[in-house]
C-alpha cells in the first residue's frame, strides 16, 4: 500500500487521524509522554489554528479529530516536535529498554534519526458529516473503555470526554463545531 492512499486534500473539513508509536510500544505510560503531547496541541492551536474536536491518548496510540487550515503542515510539525521531544524525554530518563525498542524498530530508509518513534501514515479519514463526526467522537472516547482500562469514558483522564461531559478537561476541545 503506498503512502498516498491516505491523504488530507480539503483542509475545511475536519480529519480523524490515529498517531501509533513504532510497534506498538508502550510511550504514553507516564505523565511527561502525555504532557509532550498536550504541550504541542496547545501550541498548535494557538500558533496554527488547530481545532481538536476530540482526543485520546492510550499508552501506545493516540486518536484525534482536528482540523486546521494547513492541516498537512500541521501534522508534520507536531509529529516532528513530539517525536524529538519523546526522544529527548526517554534520553533524560535513562529509559534504555524504550529507546533500544525505538532503534530496533527504525525503517532501514530513515537515514537521519537514530530512532523512529512513530508508524508511517495515521491513515486520516475526513468527516464529512454530523453522523461521522459524532462515531468518531464516540468511537475514540470509548477506546479506552473498549480496552478495558476504565468504565465509563469521562474516567480515562487523557481524553477528551470530560470536556463533552461538561467538565474541566486538560486541553480546549471544540466541543460544537457545527
Amino acid at each position: 500500500m503506498t503512502k498516498t492512499r491516505y491523504r488530507i486534500y480539503e483542509t475545511e473539513y475536519p480529519y480523524f487521524i490515529t498517531s501509533t508509536i513504532s510497534s506498538w510500544i508502550p510511550v504514553f505510560t507516564r505523565q511527561q509522554t502525555a504532557d509532550i503531547i498536550f504541550d504541542s496541541w496547545r501550541y498548535l492551536q494557538k500558533e496554527r489554528e488547530l481545532k481538536l474536536f476530540a482526543y485520546v491518548i492510550l499508552e501506545n496510540h493516540l486518536h484525534m479529530v482536528i482540523s486546521a487550515p494547513e492541516l498537512p503542515t500541521t501534522m508534520q510539525s507536531f509529529k516532528s516536535f513530539t517525536a524529538r521531544r519523546i526522544i529527548d524525554l526517554l534520553e533524560e530518563c535513562r529509559c534504555e529498554t524504550l529507546l533500544r525498542q525505538l532503534r530496533a524498530t527504525k525503517l532501514n530508509h530513515k537515514m537521519e534519526s537514530e530512532y523512529q518513534v512513530g508508524q508511517e501514515g495515521g491513515k486520516p479519514k475526513q468527516i464529512q458529516s454530523d453522523t461521522m463526526m459524532w462515531r468518531k467522537i464516540e468511537y475514540t472516547h470509548n477506546n479506552p473503555v473498549e480496552r478495558g482500562f476504565v468504565d465509563e469514558p469521562i474516567h480515562w483522564r487523557w481524553s477528551s470526554a470530560r470536556n463533552y461531559a461538561g467538565q474541566q478537561g486538560l486541553v480546549e476541545v471544540v466541543t460544537d463545531w457545527r
